[in-house]
């Protein structure tokens, strides 16, 4: 995908925008941990709880891949002025959105190289957009 300089997301705004989307998904982590101590009879997970951390991930799948196929933004991306396209242009599905988000975890994994490459990489894209062949797109200023 070639965007112009223009519309792409520097990595600053990006991070930016993963900062804003990592406070909500804290509070969303945060009632999903309530419905489950309230499903399993007022007891908590146990630490390291692999059903847990499954669950949360489900959830973190869901507020991410939901809002990237909805409305091709998540909270912290429409904040930054951004929108998540394919290599078309056009909105995301949930292959699309689905394979964005799993390659998202590899590129955080050694130690956030992933988005760290956006530096290196000659058009500033990171390892998930590369991998997902899903873009940040940044929308102009309006007047």
């Amino acid at each position: 995908m070639d965007l112009p300089d223009e519309n792409r997301p520097s990595l600053l705004r990006r991070l930016a925008a993963v900062l804003y989307d990592g406070m909500l998904l804290i509070a969303l982590w945060m009632g999903a941990g309530a419905a489950w101590i309230a499903l399993h009879g007022g007891n908590a997970a146990a630490p390291g709880d692999a059903f847990f951390r499954l669950y949360l991930l489900g959830v973190s799948f869901m507020f991410f891949v939901g809002f990237w196929v909805w409305g091709g933004r998540t909270l912290g991306l429409q904040a930054w002025r951004m929108r998540l396209i394919d290599a078309n242009g056009q909105k995301v599905g949930l292959v699309g959105a689905s394979n964005r988000f799993f390659a998202a975890l590899l590129s955080w994994l050694p130690a956030g190289a992933g988005f760290l490459w956006a530096l290196f990489d000659r058009q500033g894209l990171t390892w998930h957009d590369r991998l997902s062949r899903t873009y940040l797109y940044l929308d102009p200023k309006r007047p």
